[in-house]
């Protein structure tokens, strides 16, 4: 069935992409929750109208998105964690407490939830890398160490 996605979805889509998914997903899930309404040639004409409206505002936010991209990408981070005799971190580093290093660090406020760190877990002290989805079209990669405290 053709849908019309009414939000992102991680790893199905983005706001108003048309995409396939199959019939029960659509009408037992996604269209009852609001995440999508299903993409008949009217539902098509008046996402094309929407979708005209908000070029201009589309080309702004990406020039945006790619300037902060810029900044991101010279900053490495220093993250403080307690560590064991043996090196290994209690718990774990994840993506708040990247965004609260990046926002005392470098002065640059992203949300925690558009940060996905590229090692499963981060638990041991050293030098680990984390992307930054800023825009469908701009990613950032930000580097980071994990020291001691």
């Amino acid at each position: 069935m053709k849908i019309i996605l009414k939000q992102d979805i991680a790893k199905l889509g983005f706001v108003n992409d048309i995409i396939n998914v199959k019939n029960g997903y659509a009408r037992n899930y996604l269209i009852p929750q609001g995440y999508a309404i299903q993409a008949t040639s009217q539902n098509e004409k008046i996402l094309a109208e929407v979708l005209k409206q908000k070029a201009h505002k589309a080309e702004k936010i990406l020039n945006e998105a790619q300037e902060i991209a810029k900044s991101i990408e010279e900053v490495s981070l220093t993250i403080g964690a307690k560590i064991g005799t043996s090196g290994k971190i209690f718990g774990s580093v994840n993506a708040m407490q990247i965004a609260d290093a990046l926002k005392s660090q470098a002065n640059i406020e992203i949300d925690r939830k558009k940060i996905v760190v590229d090692s499963d877990k981060v638990k041991e002290a050293g030098e680990y890398t984390a992307t930054v989805n800023l825009h469908r079209e701009v990613k950032a990669s930000i580097k980071f160490e994990v020291v001691a405290e």
